[in-house]
């Protein structure tokens, strides 16, 4: 379900305005550098932080963490273990 932005929940709204300042200052630091692998750079910084935060918040109950992040569990133990927080 795809949310328009002038309706977006507050803490949505709060999330998708840090990630565009965060992106929007990336690329002005990257003055006339091209900027490659976007997206996976993206991910990559936000990834490992995401998934500690919601184990964190789940007290390391990994099925609680994969419903809270909409993955398999057996998908988040490969997340988990790719960001060495196992």
């Amino acid at each position: 379900m795809d949310v328009a932005p002038s309706s977006a929940p507050a803490p949505q709204a709060a999330l998708r305005d840090c990630v565009t300042q965060a992106v929007r200052r990336y690329l002005a630091d990257m003055h006339d550098h091209d900027a490659e692998d976007l997206h996976e750079v993206v991910l990559g910084e936000v990834e490992a932080p995401l998934f500690a935060e919601v184990m964190r918040h789940c007290e390391g109950n990994q099925s609680r963490a994969a419903a809270v992040l909409g993955l398999n569990r057996a998908t988040l133990r490969k997340k988990l273990k790719h960001y060495g927080l196992s």
